[in-house]
C-alpha cells in the first residue's frame, strides 16, 4: 500500500493534520513544549523542523506510523518506521501470537485484516459463517469488506443489512480521513457502488428485520441454516507499533449477543 506524499513540504501537512485534529496552533505548542510562533513557521516552510520535531508533533497529533514516515520523507529524513512483510520470518512470534488468540477465541468467530481490509487470519468459527458465499469471494486475495457487502456473499443473510452497511461504510470514511491511502479509498469505492441484495431490512418491504435489542452497539444479525445468530463487533490493534505492517492490522472478534447465539456455537465443537 503506497503512501502519497505532498510536494508541498512538510509544513503543509502537519497542518493539514493539526487541523484535521482540531487542534491550535497555542495548543500543539504547549503539548510539544514549543511555541506558537514555532509552530506556524514551520507551517508556513520559514522554519524546517528537525527529526526530532517532526516526531514529537506526530506524536501529540496521533498520526498513524504510516504518515509519519511520510512527513520525515517530506521533511528531507529517511522513513522512521519499517514495513515488513507478515510472511517474513521476522514477524514469526506475531503470526503465533495471533494465531493462538484466533484459536483461543474459538467458537467463536474471529478474523484478523491488514489497512484495506484484506484478510490475513481467520478461525474455524468465521470460516463458519462463509457458507453460501460465492467461489470467487473466496478466492485470494480474500477482503472482508468485499466478502461482507457484495450481493452474492454475505450480504443477502444479514438481517439488518442496511444499517451494518451504514455502519462499516463509516468505518471505512474515517480510516481515509486518517490515512491517505488509495488502496484504501478503490476498495471503498468498489463497495460503495455495489447494488443493495433484497434483504429483509429493507423499509419497503412488507416485512422488516427485528430492530435491535442491544442500545450499547449495533449487533450483526445474520441468518445461517435457518438461524438467526447475532454478534457484537469488537476491534482490537497493537499498542505503540513500530512497525507499519503491525500497525495496521486489526483484529475483529464476534461476541455472541444472546443464548441462543452461543448455544447453537458450542454444539457445533461439541
Amino acid at each position: 500500500m503506497t503512501t502519497l506524499v505532498s510536494e508541498t513540504g512538510v509544513g503543509p501537512l502537519l497542518r493539514g493534520w493539526r487541523e484535521r485534529r482540531r487542534v491550535s496552533q497555542l495548543e500543539l505548542a504547549i503539548r510539544a513544549d514549543s511555541s506558537a510562533r514555532h509552530i506556524s513557521f514551520i507551517e508556513t516552510g520559514r522554519s524546517r523542523p528537525s527529526e526530532e520535531m517532526i516526531l514529537r508533533l506526530a506524536e501529540h497529533l496521533d498520526i498513524p506510523v504510516r504518515e509519519q514516515n511520510a512527513l520525515l520523507v517530506a521533511g528531507g529524513f529517511a522513513p522512521r518506521y519499517s514495513e515488513t512483510s507478515f510472511d517474513d520470518p521476522s514477524m514469526g512470534a506475531v503470526r503465533e501470537g495471533l494465531q493462538q488468540l484466533l484459536h483461543g477465541y474459538e467458537p467463536y468467530p474471529a478474523i484478523i485484516v491488514d489497512g484495506t481490509y484484506n484478510v490475513v487470519a481467520a478461525n474455524l468459527g468465521m470460516t463458519r459463517l462463509l457458507d453460501g458465499v460465492a467461489e470467487h469471494l473466496l478466492t485470494p486475495p480474500l477482503n472482508g469488506m468485499r466478502i461482507t457487502l457484495h450481493p452474492e456473499g454475505l450480504a443477502p443473510s444479514i438481517r439488518n443489512f442496511r444499517e451494518w452497511r451504514g455502519h462499516l461504510l463509516h468505518q471505512m470514511e474515517r480510516q481515509m480521513a486518517l490515512a491517505r491511502s488509495e488502496a484504501l479509498r478503490k476498495v471503498y469505492e468498489e463497495v460503495v457502488a455495489y447494488p443493495l441484495p433484497e434483504t429483509g431490512d429493507d423499509p419497503e418491504d412488507g416485512e422488516a428485520a427485528p430492530q435491535s435489542s442491544h442500545p450499547f452497539a449495533l449487533p450483526l444479525v445474520i441468518e445461517q441454516n435457518g438461524r438467526v445468530l447475532t454478534f457484537i463487533s469488537s476491534i482490537s490493534t497493537f499498542n505503540t507499533p513500530m512497525d507499519v505492517t503491525v500497525a495496521e492490522l486489526a483484529i475483529e472478534t464476534l461476541l455472541p449477543a444472546d443464548p441462543a447465539t452461543v448455544d447453537y456455537l458450542r454444539s457445533l465443537t461439541s
